[in-house]
């Protein structure tokens, strides 16, 4: 363990940052002296690869010193005071909320809403304390056998059902993988050890003719002028087939991703431009062409998916993409592009804070007191998210928080266009009813139906991916008792709510 891999992994380090991350490496090595993991390892060796994940992450030098620090206080090894007087108070503020976080202790169902309601409240007031948990999380994933079987249960479970999807939110897709697939080890070990199997073999048996096609497709590519590209293969995560499986009862031969061909390229239109090569050499399946570039989906993911038919009996899937493409996919947009110093800012002018607030539209505004930054930094959905969590009195209201926040921030997503290409991020088994609330209020007040894909349906009618949604409006349609059964989303049920009280009184 050398503070120099941290430092070398810091993106475009000034020397202040440096010298911020070296100072901080030298205080954690020295407060964590002589402490033990339960794995028998020095405790130092948990911030620094926490850190080291951080810096993988490309994240500023201020978060990274956080990670290195952020068990000092929690565990009495420094005061907040010097901790302030040493790092200053942007870093004091990170830690703190990583403590915070550090206190949450998943049990399940509704016991645990309240301290999930902290979490979120705590997520709101920096994006950076949430990356840093989600990389201490992984460290002690990495290391989780060292613990006893309840306590391993309990982390992989928390791990499984609140880290890896917010992971997957924040388009830190490296991370959600591996954190998915270490519990799936944890939780239902016999069905990790068939799915690993399952990869193992199909891997062996797919492999050669996969490496026989790859390099057709590169001469392919080669003779049509395109030379500046990377190939690699892209293995399925055993969590991720797991579910595929379970959602083709079992059929395996209905899963044509286990291993993908990723062909990376400089620009956009070298995507389009080697996508057009391969469909006019090899025949695409029918459905399975995907253009997240043009309609991203709402976590940002961009790429060319397309699966063909190879000549000899066998389909692969293909993914194009550019270099910044794979990068976001793989580490997350949340984790740099937001933390690009540029002027005084701190925040870059581009902001790419922007793209989160398409998670949640606005709910209420956010006054709480938070980080100066978060304001630019912080995903808007988190912070809506926070506001709407208010102390719960009754066991009804716990009910309605703990729905509401699965809805919202754990639940399977869906994304579905507008007419115009806008995607919508709603949760699976969203209505018409989500949909329209989630355009405007006024629209959602007097929506009498929908047309998807050309049809007219209900707006009862649960909505799926990539469908186009027109939603038909009357001014006589009101919302109704009715509506707030086939409303999903927090944000539809507020703005029912709202207005039947409103029209009550009347």
């Amino acid at each position: 363990m050398h503070c120099a891999d941290i430092v070398s992994l810091l993106d475009s380090a000034t020397d202040a940052d440096k010298a911020l991350v070296k100072k901080a490496y030298e205080f954690a090595e020295k407060a964590h002296a002589g402490q033990l993991r339960k794995s028998g390892d020095p405790y130092f060796t948990h911030v620094y690869e926490t850190a080291k994940i951080l810096a993988e992450l490309k994240m500023d030098a201020a978060a990274v010193a956080a990670g290195l620090l952020h068990d000092t206080v929690e565990d009495g090894l420094m005061s907040e005071e010097t901790i302030r007087k040493e790092f200053g108070d942007e870093i004091l503020f990170l830690i703190r909320g990583v403590t915070k976080l550090g206190k949450v202790k998943y049990r399940g169902g509704e016991r645990y809403i309240e301290n999930l309601r902290k979490f979120v409240v705590a997520a709101a007031e920096d994006i950076r304390v949430l990356v840093i948990k989600i990389a201490d999380r992984l460290h002690n994933m990495r290391t989780l056998g060292a613990l006893r079987e309840d306590k391993r249960e309990r982390i992989a479970l928390e791990t499984l059902e609140i880290y890896a999807p917010l992971a997957d939110r924040l388009s830190i897709r490296l991370v959600a993988r591996e954190m998915e697939d270490l519990a799936f080890k944890y939780l239902h070990p016999a069905e990790y050890e068939a799915a690993v199997k399952i990869v193992k073999a199909k891997t062996k048996e797919t492999m050669p003719r996969l490496e026989k096609f790859a390099q057709s497709v590169k001469k392919a590519l080669a003779e049509n002028g395109l030379t500046s590209f990377k190939m690699d293969y892209r293995q399925k995560g055993v969590y991720s087939l797991y579910k595929k499986l379970a959602a083709h009862e079992g059929d395996i031969e209905k899963i044509y991703d286990i291993l993908a061909i990723r062909i990376r390229v400089d620009t956009v239109a070298e995507c389009y431009q080697a996508l057009g090569i391969i469909h006019g050499i090899w025949r695409p399946m029918p459905g399975r062409i995907k253009d997240y570039i043009a309609s991203p989906k709402a976590n940002g993911y961009r790429s060319l998916h397309t699966t063909v038919f190879t000549g000899d009996g066998s389909v692969v899937e293909i993914q194009i993409r550019t270099n910044e493409m794979h990068y976001d996919s793989e580490y997350g947009r949340a984790s740099h592009a937001v933390y690009k110093k540029q002027g005084s800012k701190g925040v870059s002018s581009h902001s790419e804070a922007k793209w989160f607030a398409r998670f949640l539209p606005e709910i209420i505004n956010y006054s709480a007191e938070v980080s100066p930054r978060a304001e630019t930094a912080t995903p808007k959905w988190i912070r809506d998210l926070a506001a709407t969590q208010q102390e719960a009195a009754t066991d009804l209201e716990k009910r309605e928080i703990v729905r509401d926040m699965k809805a919202d921030f754990f639940h399977e997503r869906i994304f579905v266009l507008t007419p115009k290409g806008d995607v919508i991020d709603l949760p699976k088994g969203a209505t018409p009813i989500d949909f329209a609330y989630a355009i405007h209020s006024s629209v959602g007040e007097h929506v009498s139906g929908a047309r998807v894909n050309g049809r007219m349906i209900g707006i009862d009618t649960e909505l799926h991916n990539s469908d186009i949604v027109e939603i038909i409006t009357k001014p006589s349609s009101k919302p109704s008792v009715k509506w707030l059964d086939i409303a999903k989303t927090t944000m539809a049920r507020r703005h029912i709510n709202n207005w039947l009280e409103k029209n009550r009184k009347k």
